[in-house]
């Protein structure tokens, strides 16, 4: 049994670098698969029935700019949900809404428990060394993809294709709902939530 082992090496080779392989063919499919998941017909008229059915049930700000702010915050927790919290940007976005309550009710936990600082010396801002040019744009997208701030660039490169995918998807939805408002005659929300099962025209 010994010189059968000692007579075949290849036998008692480490086979990690087959498996390594399958693994990047399998992960590249399945990013392949993420990113044409925002592009199919099907996802789009998915995704445009739910933000038709969000946006019914919105309320009725008095401004025009609050307006805006919650229309596009609707359809960004939309898109999020349609990711299903399979992405980091989707997670963030879910989660944006409670952060930031929970950041206002420290800041005035802070504000009240802060003492007075009139005799308080004026700490100078450290100097901050110039970063590489790829460093910096590197961290102005994770600025621009949210939740992506302190991501590695592999990961950072795979959400960003992935959240400018779905924010393609997006346009095309809303361009769509605005088509089909403008062209009912003044119709509704209710009556484009009606009309996006039997409508075909959504494909770019």
């Amino acid at each position: 049994m010994a010189s059968s082992t000692i007579a075949n090496p290849d036998a008692n080779s480490n086979p990690s670098p087959k498996k390594r392989r399958k693994i990047g063919v399998e992960s590249r499919s399945q990013i392949h698969s993420e990113e044409m998941r925002w592009k199919t017909e099907a996802e789009q008229q998915i995704y445009s029935s739910k933000l038709v059915n969000a946006l019914c049930h919105l309320r009725r700000p008095v401004s025009t700019t609050a307006s805006s702010r919650i229309v596009r915050e609707a359809a960004d927790r939309v898109l999020a949900n349609s990711a299903k919290g399979r992405t980091r940007w989707s997670r963030a976005i879910l989660t944006s809404r409670l952060s930031r309550r929970l950041a206002q009710v420290n800041r005035k936990h802070k504000r009240a428990a802060k003492p007075g600082t009139g005799n308080s010396r004026i700490k100078k801002p450290a100097v901050k060394k110039k970063q590489p040019l790829l460093q910096r744009k590197v961290q102005v997208l994770g600025r621009l993809v949210p939740g992506c701030r302190n991501l590695s660039m592999p990961n950072l490169l795979e959400e960003a294709t992935d959240y400018i995918a779905a924010l393609e998807m997006q346009v095309k939805a809303m361009t769509f709902l605005t088509g089909l408002l403008n062209g009912g005659g003044g119709g509704t929300l209710a009556d484009s939530s009606d009309r996006l099962g039997s409508d075909q025209s959504f494909t770019s």
